[in-house]
């Protein structure tokens, strides 16, 4: 009769030791760990390729995108992204004799009938508008409402190089973690 027999058993004492480690409880607190670590990597590596496709600055994108950690009774990791279209004044506008020139999604462009200051050319006053980028709504002087760029994070943060960031460093790291976890849980015992 073929049989498999131990002639060190301190191999099966330790693994014996570090299952006796795992319970239920404790493989959701490694699961949480692993998924927060991977999910804050996975948002940084998004932010920065959302902040390049759009043209908006890292620090508008990282604070638009709200994360909401995994624990050990809720294993998911979400982010939650808030904004509408987003305003002209955080894609850089200069004001030209045409309107103010200004570029959202990396593409500069005049957006006709414009302004950020008052007054005619080349002597403008400097109105503040909070740097908004203003158009009139009418023929008349007022009124005049802020202009938008088209820019919509909570969509742009799932299409193109954002949500191929999300998916190659959730499948690229989340394993690892996981194992690294499980061995910081355990005392190195799996590994």
């Amino acid at each position: 009769m073929a049989g498999m027999y131990w002639s060190d058993t301190s191999g099966l004492r330790t693994l014996d030791r570090a299952l006796s480690k795992l319970e239920p409880l404790s493989i959701r607190r490694v699961s949480s760990r692993a998924l927060n670590r991977v999910g804050s990597m996975a948002r940084t590596k998004a932010s920065r390729e959302l902040a390049k496709h759009t043209g908006l600055k890292l620090k508008i994108v990282r604070r638009a995108m709200v994360p909401v950690r995994a624990n050990a009774t809720n294993l998911q990791y979400k982010v939650r992204a808030s904004g509408g279209d987003v305003s002209l004044k955080f894609f850089a506008p200069r004001e030209t004799r045409k309107g103010v020139s200004a570029n959202p999604f990396r593409k500069r462009q005049v957006f006709d009938g414009t302004f950020l200051k008052g007054g005619r050319f080349p002597n403008r006053k400097g109105i503040v508008f909070h740097g908004h980028v203003m158009k009139r709504t009418s023929a008349d002087r007022f009124p005049f409402k802020a202009v938008k760029s088209g820019v919509v994070i909570p969509n742009e943060m799932i299409k193109g190089t954002s949500a191929q960031a999300w998916e190659s460093t959730v499948a690229l790291v989340l394993p690892r973690r996981l194992a690294h976890e499980l061995k910081r849980e355990t005392g190195k015992a799996f590994g």
